[in-house]
């Protein structure tokens, strides 16, 4: 029975060790320079970055962005008016991005990029034209635009890293 006790909190001790050395592991990563975002039109860019303390773990990175949609309506007369009320986009997503890493446990970011996509078409009211209840206007996409992204970081499943980028901000925008 005593060997069987020492047995049991040997085992555990052996745990206790992988999990903290698995901590330990994931503190040591570093961020040596933060990505940088770039906003166009629909999409948004991100890229650079550099990471040091990976070891040998895969590292991924996920872009999100989400951004506003314009519409123009024709009336009745087919007469172009330009809607008030922006609407909101689909967001986007690049999805989980393989960082490559260096033997010596360093990653640097490569062009990552998500868009957004037009929401199911609104009304003619619901984008400011139309007046109230008419249904004889058409609402015809005009613009989509990337407002804003977030960029996160994983190793494992653990999140490393997370920035917030604003359209007109900051180029490394600001952590999570």
């Amino acid at each position: 029975m005593k060997h069987l006790r020492s047995f049991i909190i040997a085992i555990i001790a052996c745990f206790a060790a992988i999990a903290l050395g698995t901590s330990t592991a994931f503190a040591a990563v570093t961020v040596k320079a933060p990505p940088s975002i770039e906003f166009s039109g629909a999409s948004a860019t991100v890229s650079g970055g550099n990471f040091s303390g990976l070891g040998n773990i895969p590292i991924f990175g996920n872009l999100t962005v989400s951004g506003t949609a314009t519409y123009t309506c024709n009336n009745p007369q087919g007469h172009p008016s330009p809607g008030q009320n922006p609407v909101a986009a689909q967001s986007g997503s690049s999805g989980p991005v393989l960082l490559p890493t260096s033997k010596n446990g360093r990653a640097t970011v490569p062009n990552i990029m998500a868009t957004v996509t037009a929401p199911p078409t609104p009304s003619a009211q619901t984008v400011g034209c139309g007046g109230s209840g008419s249904t004889q206007w058409t609402v015809v996409l005009n613009t989509l635009t990337a407002t804003s992204a977030q960029f996160v970081v994983t190793q494992s499943g653990t999140q490393l890293f997370c920035w917030n980028y604003v359209l007109g901000g900051g180029a490394t925008g600001t952590a999570c």
